[in-house]
């Protein structure tokens, strides 16, 4: 296994310093599945760089609160070249799963420059140009890999809540010492809101509000990684993609629906005196408004309604408004350059979990090596010769 330093082939220029360097392929977001490129990229002895706004690496997992655990088991739950150790069926933490991914950036040696915002992202109609702060990358190929837990969504109403109700988004809840005595709302019946609300019904009454999705037919833990959930893993690669006539037919459809609940059932919630109650659609009089006219005073309102994906950093005005959906396993056809990574159904339903973004990488890694050869500093090439 070839683990030579990809920083040596970059020039790369430091953070905080003022420069332009001209590397091969920027890759932006340094988590899991910039990482996995990362790794492929290396083995071919490219020149790129990876960039990402956070502290350290694995910090997207690091920031979500504090109990969560993966509904992977760790089995399925590494990167190329090194599997995520320890109990192949226990479920990390995030925070575990945050270690592995800063453990794997540096044993690997990967060109990771942390505390590197994007600020813009251009194309002169040959090349791109990123721009980080004072910093500068010239490039050939440019991945975002930003992960789609972006821009946190609530409603516009959520203004309207009186100033002392605590509002939280699933994005910045911790724990529910954060929370004010009192009740809590929380809006959104998917795996968050699942999760986050049978949590904060140990301590508060809790409400859930939304209409479920449906739940896996089976009980998530050990026995489900053993047994189930290889099945639904080797469905979501290799039954449900575009290279298959169900999958082409299935994927548009699993798009639109939301995921079921996973380790978190209705029953569990109910039994925990969680209270099930319509979709919230307003604020009337300080209070939350029900669909179905009732009114809640709460005290917390902690809001689970997702992410939109956006990239206002982007600033290419060619390219079309659907230009995301132009592009087949993560290469945009309306750019010539521009690749997606770590993005639900790029290719196949799992193309947004650990697996499936390992074999995209793997794919766009191949992709990228047959579309343009690596062009390395002369000392580089010497010293690979040796």
């Amino acid at each position: 296994m070839n683990t030579t330093p990809a920083t040596d082939t970059g020039g790369v220029v430091g953070p905080g310093m003022l420069g332009t360097a001209d590397v091969d392929t920027v890759i932006i977001g340094a988590g899991q599945s910039g990482l996995a490129l990362g790794y492929y990229l290396a083995q071919q002895h490219r020149n790129f760089v990876i960039l990402d706004a956070g502290t350290r690496v694995g910090d997207a997992w690091r920031s979500r609160w504090d109990s969560l655990r993966l509904f992977t088991p760790a089995k399925y739950n590494g990167l190329p070249g090194r599997p995520f150790p320890g109990d192949p069926l226990a479920f990390p933490t995030k925070d575990e799963q945050a270690d592995y991914l800063e453990d794997y950036a540096s044993r690997f040696h990967l060109p990771v420059r942390p505390h590197t915002a994007v600020t813009r992202l251009s194309h002169d109609g040959q090349r791109f140009h990123v721009t980080a702060g004072t910093q500068r990358w010239t490039t050939t190929n440019a991945v975002l890999a930003t992960g789609a837990c972006q821009l946190p969504k609530t409603p516009g109403f959520a203004a309207e809540l009186p100033s002392d109700v605590v509002q939280l988004h699933s994005y910045n809840y911790k724990s529910p010492a954060q929370l004010k005595p009192g009740p809590v709302l929380v809006v959104g019946v998917g795996n968050s809101g699942a999760e986050i609300a049978l949590e904060t019904s140990r301590t508060h009454e809790t409400w859930l509000a939304g209409k479920p999705s449906g739940e896996i037919p089976f009980r998530h833990g050990r026995t489900a990684a053993r047994y189930f959930l290889p099945v639904v893993r080797f469905a979501g690669m290799h039954v449900l993609n575009t290279n298959t006539p169900v999958g082409r037919k299935a994927l548009p459809k699993l798009a639109a629906t939301a995921t079921p609940l996973i380790r978190t059932k209705l029953a569990d919630l109910g039994a925990a005196g969680v209270h099930l109650v319509p979709r919230v659609t307003g604020v009337q009089d300080g209070e939350v408004m029900l669909d179905d006219g009732q009114g809640l005073p709460v005290a917390n309102v902690i809001w689970c309604t997702g992410f939109d994906e956006a990239y206002p950093w982007l600033d290419i005005p060619a390219l079309p408004a659907n230009w995301r959906e132009q592009q087949h396993r993560g290469i945009v056809d309306t750019l010539p350059g521009l690749y997606l990574l770590g993005k639900d159904f790029i290719f196949a339903a799992a193309s947004e979990t650990l697996p499936g973004m390992c074999r995209d990488a793997k794919y766009l890694a191949k992709r990228l090596a047959a579309t343009r050869a690596p062009q390395l500093p002369a000392e580089v090439q010497s010293r690979l010769a040796a």
